[in-house]
């Protein structure tokens, strides 16, 4: 496996399959980088990229203290069938374009009208997937792959992304890879490790908010049926809805389109998100 830090470095490994990540990997990560080796398939370079990325973070402190883990991560990636791995520079990827912390982006692109209309991640961290479409844009720029695998835990950002590449880069292929839970139902993520104790044994509610959904026959009572679990729990719930599971908007009913349920809560300091489908069950 061959680390790198530039994109000269990867002039020969153009149409490979790359798997974006800003480091802290878990089993979660391993997974989209054996789903790549796997497409790959033994033909196509499989890219890593480890970027944590400043412009996407509308909180200056949360960016300072986003898990720094190279040595582990580097291990992970080999590991998961990785042939190369790319550890850019601020500078290497944005070069002379503008650049702020809290997502304050010029001069690169306009992110779709999907991060902007739902008013869910948009809503609560201004300038985020602005900072997404931008980094995204930049290292499809730099790798030049011919597919790329996003994880579906962060449902809205793959469908921004989904909506960005159509647009700015239709030759990649946009291919979404299945969250990873811990045995409890937890879905795996490298804000888990700030969780207390405490809170960790708590956190495996949101999913059982999400199954709780399950049951219930319309998107209202749906989202009332996450609300009223998360919150019994001690949960802070930031949004519990169910969606369009590609325009993330609020569903027409009845509908035959694809349905989504999405949570945000805080649990202690840490913000956990989560999906679903909606599978309601049919008498």
């Amino acid at each position: 496996m061959r680390v790198v830090h530039t994109a000269a470095e990867l002039a020969a490994d153009a149409g490979g399959v790359f798997v974006p990540t800003m480091g802290a990997l878990h089993a979660g990560h391993a997974s989209l980088v054996s789903q790549a080796a796997h497409a790959a398939a033994g033909q196509r370079p499989v890219i890593v990229s480890i970027f944590v990325n400043p412009t996407q973070f509308n909180d200056a402190s949360d960016f300072a203290r986003y898990p720094k883990t190279l040595d582990a991560d580097l291990s992970l990636c080999e590991r998961a069938g990785a042939t190369v791995v790319l550890v850019p520079s601020v500078g290497e990827v944005y070069a002379q374009n503008n650049l702020a912390i809290g997502g304050v982006v010029l001069g690169l692109i306009h992110f779709p009208a999907v991060a902007g209309q739902p008013q869910l991640e948009d809503a609560l961290r201004p300038g985020h997937f602005a900072g997404v479409c931008q980094v995204v844009s930049r290292l499809f720029d730099m790798v030049r792959p011919a597919e790329a695998i996003f994880g579906q835990k962060d449902w809205q950002q793959l469908q921004v992304v989904r909506a960005m590449a159509k647009r700015t880069h239709p030759s990649i292929r946009i291919t979404a890879g299945a969250t990873v839970r811990e045995s409890d139902g937890l879905a795996m993520s490298s804000r888990n490790r700030f969780l207390s104790t405490a809170d960790r044994a708590r956190a495996p509610v949101g999913y059982a908010a999400l199954m709780a959904a399950q049951q219930e026959p319309t998107p209202a009572a749906a989202e009332a049926a996450m609300v009223e679990v998360l919150t019994a729990a001690g949960l802070g719930v930031q949004y519990a809805v169910v969606r369009d599971a590609e325009t993330l908007l609020p569903l027409a009913m009845p509908t035959v389109r694809p349905a989504q349920c999405l949570i945000a809560c805080t649990l202690g300091t840490v913000r956990l998100i989560d999906n679903a489908p909606w599978l309601p069950t049919r008498a």
